[in-house]
C-alpha cells in the first residue's frame, strides 16, 4: 500500500513542474487557469462583504490616482504578458486607515487599503512599485504555486489517512486545501521574483525605480511591535534594500526618459 500511494503521488506530482518569468521551477498541480477562477470566486465574496459593510471608498481623486497608476502597470503587463490581455482588471479602494496593504489575486482583480496613503504618505512612484509588486504575483502564477503548495500537503494528508484506513481524516485534508491555499504566503523564493518582475514593470511604466527602496525604507519605519499586513505577508530579509538598490541601476536603463505609459481601463469596483 505504501509504495502504491508513493506511485501515485510521483505520478501526480512528476508532470505538474513548469517554470516561472525569471525561469525557475514551479510546482504546479493547479493550472494558473483553475487559479483564475477560483480567485474570482473570492474576490466576488471579498468586494461584497466589503460592500455590505460600506468599506468601498468612493473617492474620485484617489480613484483617479489608483486607476492612472494600475492602469500604466497593467499597460506594461498585457505588453511583456499577453495572456494577461483579457484578465479582468479591476481595483477594489477599502476604507480603512488603520491596514497598511495591497494585493492582486490571478486574474488582476486587486485591493488597496488606505492605510496605505494614510501611514506611508506615497509618492506616485512608490505606490507603482507596491502595485508593480503586487501585480507581479499574479502574472508570475503565485496563486497558482500557493494553491498547488496547499494540494501538495493535502495529497500527503490523504495519503497518511489511506494508509492508516481513515476516511475521514483522508476527506478532511481534502477539505481543508482551498482555504490552506488562501492562508500560504508566497515564499521568499517568489517574493524576489516579485520584486524583479514589479520594479521592472513599475520602470516601464514611466516610474523611478529609486522608489522601490524608499518604500521599503518608509516600511521598516512602521514596523514596532504590530508590523503592518503587508510585511507579514511579504516577508523581508535584512538585505533586501540592498538587493532592491542593486538593481536600480539596470532598472532605470530600461526606461532612461522616464516615460509614462498609457493606462489601461482599470475597473474601481464600488
Amino acid at each position: 500500500m505504501n509504495r502504491l500511494l508513493t506511485l501515485i503521488l510521483a505520478i501526480v506530482l512528476l508532470p505538474a513542474c513548469t517554470t516561472s518569468p525569471t525561469g525557475r521551477s514551479q510546482l504546479m498541480l493547479v493550472s494558473p487557469e483553475a487559479a483564475i477562477v477560483q480567485s474570482k470566486k473570492a474576490y466576488i465574496d471579498t468586494v461584497s462583504q466589503l460592500g455590505k459593510k460600506e468599506k468601498l471608498l468612493n473617492d474620485p481623486a484617489l480613484s483617479k490616482r489608483v486607476a492612472t497608476i494600475t492602469g500604466r502597470l497593467v499597460t506594461v503587463a498585457i505588453e511583456e504578458f499577453p495572456s494577461s490581455a483579457n484578465w479582468e482588471w479591476s481595483v477594489a479602494i477599502v476604507d480603512d486607515p488603520e491596514v497598511v496593504n495591497a494585493w492582486c489575486m490571478a486574474g488582476g482583480r486587486m485591493a488597496v487599503y488606505t492605510g496605505l496613503f494614510d501611514k506611508l504618505h506615497l509618492t506616485d512612484a512608490e505606490f507603482a512599485q507596491i502595485m508593480g509588486h503586487e501585480i507581479s504575483h499574479a502574472l508570475a502564477n503565485h496563486t497558482a504555486e500557493r494553491m498547488s503548495r496547499a494540494m501538495a500537503t493535502t495529497l500527503g494528508v490523504v495519503a497518511v489517512g489511506a494508509m492508516a484506513d481513515r476516511p475521514t481524516v483522508a476527506m478532511g485534508g481534502a477539505a481543508l486545501a482551498a482555504k490552506l491555499a488562501l492562508d500560504l504566503p508566497n515564499s521568499r523564493t517568489a517574493e524576489s521574483e516579485a520584486d524583479t518582475i514589479g520594479m521592472e514593470l513599475a520602470v516601464l511604466a514611466g516610474y523611478d525605480p529609486d522608489a522601490a527602496v524608499s518604500l521599503w525604507q518608509k516600511m521598516a519605519s512602521l514596523g514596532g511591535s504590530k508590523p503592518p499586513a503587508f510585511l507579514s505577508t511579504h516577508p523581508s530579509p535584512g538585505n533586501r534594500e540592498a538587493a532592491l538598490a542593486a538593481m536600480t541601476p539596470a532598472m532605470r536603463r530600461l526606461n532612461p526618459a522616464g516615460k509614462l505609459a498609457v493606462a489601461h481601463k482599470v475597473t474601481i469596483v464600488r
